[in-house]
């Protein structure tokens, strides 16, 4: 977890008073979710859960009533446990600190369709989001969509007193999950197994930065991981000169020497 990062600042152009802080090196990374397909699980012997086997806390009252809103769309044939969660819940209390959830059935979120179900292995509502033409961003609880992209907020006193809000957009890594993070079977952003995809994060994760930075603040960060992979023709008119691919993921693999 602890390595060489490039970070870069910019102001939110759609807020003054507010600041992005971009992790550039998990950004340009070339990690891909690999569940179903090498993915370890963060419980031994649950791979095929990935990191589903504790449930989904919800963000707030309007996350969880957003999710409810979609749920109300699936069916027997799209949800494996469709008879269970409409007839006894799909939301619970988390037993240590009595946050709201969707609830574990048999081992994982009841939302996980299991391998073998006639309508599909995995999270039904990401599956019904896909069905509908709608990002998964829309129908999954807040944490699930974000993973593993964090976002965090910190008010920042200035030299001259003025305060301004630094957005941190970086990788969710261990650490995310707290203390217990520590104690994961496995966890995919650090192993080299889910790196090597074909886009870098900040493309193939696009509408979900957008949703967290907005179109704005998410066409500038574009245009500096753009930069930083020399994807940009230095002598092209541009507000930023380009950026040296200095600190790598190191679960990225390595280019060939030339």
């Amino acid at each position: 977890m602890d390595f060489p990062r490039a970070w870069v600042e910019f102001p939110d152009p759609a807020d003054d008073e507010q600041v992005f802080r971009c992790d550039l090196t998990w950004l340009t990374s070339r990690w891909h979710c690999v569940f179903g397909q090498g993915c370890q699980g963060i419980r031994e012997g649950r791979a095929d859960d990935g990191c589903c086997t504790l449930g989904a806390h919800f963000a707030d009252e309007e996350d969880e009533e957003r999710v409810a809103s979609h749920v109300a769309r699936l069916t027997p044939e799209t949800w494996q446990f469709h008879d269970v969660g409409t007839e006894s819940g799909w939301v619970e209390n988390d037993e240590d600190d009595g946050e709201r959830q969707t609830r574990r059935w048999e081992g994982a979120c009841i939302f996980n369709n299991r391998p073998g179900f006639p309508g599909g292995q995995g999270c039904a509502l990401h599956k019904l989001a896909l069905r509908e033409g709608r990002e998964p961003l829309e129908t999954k609880p807040d944490v699930c969509w974000q993973l593993p992209i964090r976002r965090t907020f910190e008010w920042v006193e200035q030299a001259d007193g003025e305060q301004v809000l630094v957005v941190s957009i970086g990788e969710y890594d261990r650490r995310g999950w707290g203390p217990g993070g520590h104690d994961l079977h496995w966890w995919c952003t650090s192993a080299p197994s889910a790196h090597g995809a074909g886009e870098p994060v900040y493309l193939s994760y696009r509408p979900e930065l957008t949703e967290l930075m907005g179109e704005a603040g998410y066409e500038i960060l574009a245009e500096l991981c753009e930069q930083r992979l020399h994807a940009v023709d230095p002598r092209a008119d541009s507000r930023f000169a380009p950026l040296p691919l200095l600190a790598p993921h190191p679960a990225d693999p390595r280019p060939p020497r030339s």
